[in-house]
């Protein structure tokens, strides 16, 4: 019989799943468990300066790598500190384990009022698939596995447990094996294939198509499929959409893409999906990121073929013509192996150049936005010329709110898993810990987070969690001095203003404080020089980039969204009802 600590007991079962990393703060409640990996050499403990950082940390190493991190929060205030970054990762289905301490047993569930006394298997229930509180150190090794099987399953995503300080601490007895199960024996491993019926179904339906599209979501990501897509598209003679959770599917230079991250992707997307008749689409939720005022860009009269891993997506908000509970990997290579290399098809001539005509139409408004000069940089310049000075392999984070609009239609992207957003939260502040999490798992490449001054101010303290773990990412800040989008709503809707205005900020010496490269900048062409003197100085670095605030050409569209099913509720029903 093995002889281990509650604390040991969790860290050899996150061994055998290979969690590379833990992040949180230290704490006196959960010091049996920071011992405990401070002797397990294959799991690195990054500190941050706020234990939201930590979760959003995590759920980058997945969307990074593929492979899930820790996430740890001290009893009470530390829980619930968590429970912002978490949000990041339930809404993107980026999986991750929280683990939090708690009370010794004699004075938690129910809590008998001392200090820092919280439900916290209750207060984070929401935003992650599934926790539970572990009250006997005997039931570690089968509630890790139980929650690695929750995270990986399914629709991904976030999953915690709450163990009490005392259970980390007591000792137990194991047998010998304990450690020693492979995954592949408490949970799929292996992804699903679709019915070979629904194979069938969707073959006719691509085989009939005259305007085929393609959207690519998550799935394509988690599910390694990227090269199987480009291959689809070049089959099909068809145009490519990537969500935000799959940037760089198709390369923008590639000759399918139209523009990436749904309606922010402008005019070219949303009359892709006006003009075709059959979508096929792989790991794609439809989120509101596809809507306008009358709900998802994929309507009643498409021939939509959905393959998601999750039942629950199937169907809503999206109704389908065929739908398969599949891998899109194992999906799109059962659709090729049926269509075979040279399918004969129905697909218009012309339908690839005419929307790859409208995406160049407005790829020159753009431009010619980016062109403008005036004292105070445009976003759209500032934007182009971080494009133009990223090396090659950089990766790169956007933050913000209006400034990963520009981010998203500017910034260059060859391959997956190397430009990220957080579309499913939209969490402000969450670029830093990303890209931090990003150059840990990356440490020969540049790191950039390209975000707005009122992003930047939530979690700029974590620039001294860059400094002391040695990781150089690049802040590039959009400082237009004010949270500019809620500034131009009150104005536009109410003819007001309040609290909008962040002037007097320098964040180049803000960075300089706490040991880092800092510099202004207020001209487009020092952008380059900047970001080679940042790259140069091997520290971590933010560029403070003065800008003023231009409204995106695709915010009407953005606004349209929000619509959707408001209308019902705000206007009269009409009198021919009666």
């Amino acid at each position: 019989m093995l002889q281990l600590t509650g604390a040991q007991a969790l860290v050899r079962a996150l061994t055998a799943e290979g969690v590379p990393y833990a992040f949180g703060i230290v704490g006196g409640k959960l010091a049996p468990l920071l011992h405990a990996i401070a002797a397990e050499p294959s799991i690195r403990f990054v500190g941050v300066r706020h234990e939201a950082a930590a979760p959003m940390m995590a759920a980058a190493v997945h969307a990074g790598s593929g492979r899930m991190a820790l996430a740890l929060g001290e009893m009470g205030p530390g829980g619930l500190n968590l429970a912002s970054g978490l949000g990041v990762a339930f809404n993107n289905n980026l999986p991750l384990l929280a683990i939090t301490t708690n009370q010794h047993r004699a004075a938690s569930y129910p809590h008998s009022g001392m200090f820092m006394d919280m439900d916290t298997r209750a207060v984070i229930a929401p935003l992650v698939k599934w926790n539970a509180v572990v009250n006997d150190p005997r039931r570690i090794p089968e509630l890790v596995r139980r929650a690695f099987r929750e995270a990986l399953g399914g629709r991904p995503g976030p999953v915690h447990l709450d163990i009490p300080q005392d259970v980390l601490g007591a000792p137990c007895s194991f047998a010998d094996d304990e450690f020693e199960i492979a995954p592949s024996r408490y949970r799929a491993t292996t992804p699903s294939r679709p019915a070979a019926a629904a194979v069938d179904d969707a073959v006719a339906l691509l085989r009939g198509a005259k305007r085929p599209l393609i959207v690519a979501g998550g799935g394509v990501i988690v599910s390694g499929a990227a090269a199987q897509v480009r291959e689809m598209a070049q089959r099909l003679g068809a145009p490519v959409i990537p969500t935000q959770m799959a940037l760089g599917v198709v390369a923008s230079e590639s000759p399918h893409f139209i523009g990436h991250g749904g309606l922010i992707a402008g005019d070219s997307v949303k009359e892709a999906f006006a003009q075709a008749d059959v979508i096929l689409s792989l790991g794609c939720r439809f989120s509101s990121w596809m809507w306008d005022a009358h709900g998802p860009f994929a309507r009643r009269s498409h021939r939509l073929i959905n393959v998601n891993t999750d039942p629950s997506a199937l169907g809503q908000p999206a109704l389908h013509e065929v739908a398969m509970v599949a891998d899109a990997g194992l999906a799109l290579a059962d659709l090729l192996q049926a269509l075979g290399p040279e399918p004969a098809l129905a697909v218009e001539a012309d339908w690839l150049p005419r929307m790859r005509a409208v995406r160049a139409g407005y790829d020159a408004k753009l431009a010619a936005m980016a062109q403008e000069t005036q004292e105070v940089m445009h976003p759209a310049a500032l934007a182009a010329a971080i494009g133009d000075a990223l090396p090659a392999e950089a990766l790169a984070v956007y933050d913000g709110g209006h400034t990963s609009f520009w981010s998203n239609d500017m910034t260059p992207v060859q391959e997956v898993r190397t430009r990220f957003h957080d579309p499913g939260m939209c969490q402000l502040g969450f670029g830093l810990p990303y890209a931090l999490a990003l150059q840990l798992q990356h440490p020969g490449k540049a790191v950039f987070n390209i975000t707005g001054d009122g992003s930047f101010g939530f979690t700029l303290s974590e620039l001294d969690t860059a400094r002391r773990a040695g990781l150089p990412v690049v802040n590039i800040i959009h400082n237009n001095a004010a949270w500019g989008i809620i500034r131009a709503g009150q104005r536009k809707q109410y003819d007001f203003e309040m609290g909008t205005g962040l002037e007097g900020t320098d964040y180049a010496a803000v960075a300089r404080g706490f040991g880092c490269h800092g510099e202004l900048v207020s001209d487009a062409a020092q952008v380059g020089p900047a970001i080679a003197r940042a790259l140069a100085s091997g520290l971590p670095a933010v560029l403070d980039c003065r800008t003023r605030f231009v409204p995106h050409p695709a915010g009407p569209l953005f606004g349209s969204m929000n619509q959707y099913g408001f209308d019902a509720l705000t206007q009269p029903p009409s009198s021919s009802a009666s």
